[in-house]
């Protein structure tokens, strides 16, 4: 009767180590690979305010219709207290700036600086090079794949049932 509870090395059971790697569960998976494309990302992003956080501001702002400051702060799922002080800092860091919106005088949109859209091009190429580096293990169509496969499972995870 074999005993489902307790793991064996690939040694013992005589079985190969990709073999062990093929029964590693999906979440012992994903949190081994999402801890090395942290630290990667952490270090690419060294030069921007808050880290991956601020690059995630920044890329909203540069890629979609100006948000106010309320409406980035929901859509990106955080806090609008937390949301000032990051935009203070890529404010001071001369990256976004908040402008009065025509429609009403009391929002402010925030919009990236010409340096705040050259710094974001940046910080994608190093961050592409990171995530390359975390990924090496696959050619370049599983890369895709896997990337593709990720972001449609993430998309239908926060899609209301």
């Amino acid at each position: 009767m074999t005993n489902l509870g307790t793991p064996t090395s690939p040694a013992a059971s005589g079985s190969s180590v990709s073999d062990a790697c093929r029964r590693v569960d999906l979440g012992q998976s994903l949190g081994i690979l999402l801890r090395r494309w942290h630290d990667a990302v952490d270090l690419a992003l060294a030069g921007i305010p808050h880290g991956p956080r601020g690059f995630q501001v920044l890329g909203a702002v540069v890629h979609d219709e100006p948000p106010t400051q309320a409406a980035l702060a929901e859509s990106l799922g955080i806090d609008r207290t937390v949301m000032t002080y990051l935009l203070d800092d890529l404010v001071a860091e001369g990256l976004v700036e908040r402008r009065e919106a025509e429609h009403d005088r009391r929002a402010r949109r925030v919009v990236a600086t010409a340096s705040g859209r050259a710094a974001l091009r940046r910080f994608e190429d190093a961050v592409r090079v990171a995530e390359e580096s975390v990924l090496c293990g696959l050619d370049d169509d599983e890369r895709e794949l896997l990337q593709r496969l990720v972001r449609r499972s993430a998309h239908a995870s926060s899609s209301p049932a």
